[in-house]
């Protein structure tokens, strides 16, 4: 048996897919198989695993499937002790999977462990999550994480050492084959957004331990795939975020949370327009802000309809 199967969800990000591979190959040590699920890709990324990287498992969807549904037809077909999820849009150092797969070893009781994520310049990303609240959603995580950090750890306070966290990013997790046989895979009610989040406190409340391993670090060229779609992305994590309330806390937090969101939605549309600045989306001109404000609003009004996001596009 392989010590690891590494499975990486691809949707149209061939040149980054590459990269992902080739760091893979010349980084990794560790007895591994690599599942690539391609979520029906239009731009080459199929002819170019088979051709430049034959030794890649290759599973061919025809349509779009999301990141559960995919991680876990990777999952079943794999043979290693530890799946490795890890995004097309990563780039491996060398000795960091292995050190990784090493904290998971020391301690048999962790389902799920992650590493620091860094960003092309080598500066630190978030790598931990803590889990959703009212109060995580409805304020500002940043000012949550400084005034707190003991619960709300996070980039703007260095750790040293591996500590339990609520949840890790799920751009690289290792996860425990043991704990998945116990817990089940991902829950493919997300299409995108909030399923490693939900997994990790599956994890937790079956008694695993999720761990967050920050001596450790791969680089994460982040969300390349959903950016493209940035209006839909931002509906699909709207409503991966309603769907996480909805399964853990219940409706009727669902749906203060909904009011909540909908108050902040409507502030943030006012001084956008008024003002030309926005509270998200940092990077983006105040008229695209406005855009995905709007959109955002547009399909609340429409009563939160299935189409709109991600998932929907196959449809278009």
């Amino acid at each position: 048996m392989k010590d690891l199967s590494i499975i990486i969800v691809n949707w149209n990000t061939e040149d980054l897919l590459k990269q992902c591979l080739a760091s893979l190959r010349e980084n990794l040590a560790a007895s591994h198989e690599i599942f690539v699920v391609d979520n029906g890709s239009t731009d080459g990324s199929t002819t170019m695993v088979a051709s430049e990287f034959p030794h890649v498992s290759l599973i061919r969807n025809k349509r779009n499937l999301g990141f559960a549904r995919a991680n876990n037809l990777a999952m079943r077909a794999a043979s290693g002790r530890f799946f490795l999820l890890l995004n097309s849009d990563t780039v491996i150092k060398k000795g960091a999977i292995e050190g990784l797969l090493a904290t998971m070893q020391q301690d048999p009781h962790i389902g799920i462990a992650g590493l620091q994520l860094l960003n092309g310049d080598g500066s630190l990303q978030n790598s931990i999550c803590s889990f959703p609240s009212l109060l995580t959603e409805l304020t500002n995580k940043s000012l949550l994480r400084l005034l707190f950090p003991s619960k709300y750890p996070g980039k703007e306070h260095r750790i040293a050492n591996a500590i339990q966290v609520d949840a890790v990013i799920g751009s690289c997790m290792l996860v425990r084959r043991e704990a998945v046989d116990i817990v089940g895979f991902l829950d493919e009610d997300y299409f995108f957004f909030f399923e490693e989040t939900d997994w990790c406190m599956r994890m937790q409340r079956a008694g695993w331990k999720v761990v967050f391993d920050p001596q450790h670090s791969i680089f994460h060229l982040q969300g390349k795939s959903a950016a493209a779609v940035n209006v839909r992305a931002r509906i699909e994590y709207w409503r991966s975020r309603y769907t996480y309330f909805r399964k853990h806390f219940g409706l009727v937090s669902r749906y203060f949370l909904q009011i909540g969101l909908i108050i902040r939605l409507l502030i943030d549309i006012c001084l956008t327009a008024a003002a030309k600045t926005g509270s998200h989306f940092t990077g983006a001109s105040p008229n695209q802000k406005l855009d995905v404000y709007i959109a955002i609003l547009q399909w609340h009004i429409k009563g939160c309809p299935a189409d709109g996001g991600l998932e929907s596009m196959e449809n278009d």
